[in-house]
């Protein structure tokens, strides 16, 4: 009773004090010992504006802020306070990552023509921001993905493949998306995981250049309903510092649209297995969410889920429990991404074509 007589007072206050929207969310039930939740989200004025399907956000290890805006073919860079620092033009960017170089990394479009056809075909990008003073407009690109036909012949021959997601860890290995509609090929299915890595290899005369290693995760199932699966993944996020655990979403047809990949090694084992059980988890719970695009994790490793088809942010722990979720379509209309800095919940609104950010109050013990 205590707990929510002072968070009535509370939210009182605020509303004397004349501060933005807020949403109120129910006092949650604490399931694991000393695991606090925030229990109010304060819009903040204005909303962030002149985006056109914005589909991804993050907030880099500058701290800078980079908006995939997605149909205005370009990446916005803002600092925190959403004054606008440059852009980047770069055809239909949909999902951003930033490794510990701080090199901008990006699922994107580009066009070519192939045998005197055009043809548009999905990529990977880095853009190199150290080296151009962190001026976004003048840094240097790389396209990653596909690559040249003189190391891979067969890259240009599957335009309708699609890189749909991205994260990179500690030591920059990089996780990519990738979707597709063929997928009985044991071999190099179109839904999967690839890993990145980018080394140094020595050369005829002495020298070193860049090369890139791919592999892919391993037992993943490329059309699977269930665990373990890689079918259609819309995004891809680390989680924990130092390790290579990551959450993926799933907008194909699978019950568990949101799950946790968790790398173990054992005497009799090797590699991924899900952290969290379908039977305990909310997270899990099957057919939870409609069309979940993007997580994102904040400094207390809680899960922010943008649900596109709820008009939803779902928030849980890290045991799977949920905390305090909101939205609605009187909110949002089809939010792609999430982000979280400082505090504060970053949202590509999508279909409103903004950003939206909420600070959360403080706990309330």
């Amino acid at each position: 009773m205590k707990k929510i007589y002072f968070v009535q007072i509370f939210l009182i206050l605020l509303v004397l004090l004349g501060c933005d929207d807020k949403f109120q969310i129910p006092t949650m039930d604490v399931k694991q010992p000393g695991n606090i939740g925030d229990t109010v989200y304060i819009r903040q004025k204005p909303d962030w504006t002149g985006f056109n399907q914005p589909e991804d956000i993050i907030v880099g290890r500058e701290p800078f802020i980079y908006v995939a805006d997605t149909y205005n073919d370009r990446i916005v860079m803002l600092n925190v306070a959403g004054q606008f620092l440059g852009e980047k033009k770069i055809k239909r960017p949909v999902a951003l990552a930033q490794d510990y170089r701080l090199n901008l990394l990006v699922c994107a479009q580009f066009d070519t023509t192939i045998n005197n056809v055009a043809t548009t075909y999905s990529a990977v990008y880095k853009i190199d921001l150290v080296s151009a003073n962190h001026v976004i407009a003048n840094a240097k690109v790389k396209r990653l993905l596909p690559q040249s036909p003189s190391v891979d012949p067969f890259a240009f021959t599957r335009p309708d493949r699609e890189y749909s997601g991205i994260t990179v860890f500690y030591d920059n290995t990089i996780f990519v998306a990738r979707r597709g509609p063929s997928n009985s090929n044991p071999v190099d299915r179109d839904n999967a995981v690839l890993i990145l890595k980018e080394v140094k290899i020595p050369t005829a005369n002495g020298g070193e250049k860049d090369s890139l290693v791919i592999s892919r995760v391993p037992l993943l199932a490329a059309e699977g309903t269930g665990l373990m699966s890689a079918n259609k993944i819309s995004s891809l996020t680390a989680i924990g510092r130092r390790n290579h655990d990551f959450i993926l979403t799933l907008i194909g047809k699978n019950s568990f649209k949101v799950q946790w990949l968790h790398f173990v090694t054992t005497q009799e084992f090797s590699g991924y297995q899900s952290q969290l059980s379908p039977f305990s988890s909310e997270l899990m719970k099957p057919n939870k969410f409609g069309q979940p695009e993007d997580v994102a994790i904040d400094d207390r490793n809680n899960i922010f889920v943008a649900d596109a088809q709820k008009d939803s942010i779902f928030k849980f722990n890290s045991f799977g429990d949920e905390l305090e979720s909101f939205g609605g379509s009187d909110v949002f209309n089809s939010p792609h991404a999430v982000a979280y800095f400082d505090r504060t919940v970053y949202v590509a609104d999508t279909k409103n074509n903004r950003i939206v950010r909420f600070i959360l109050s403080t706990d309330i013990q």
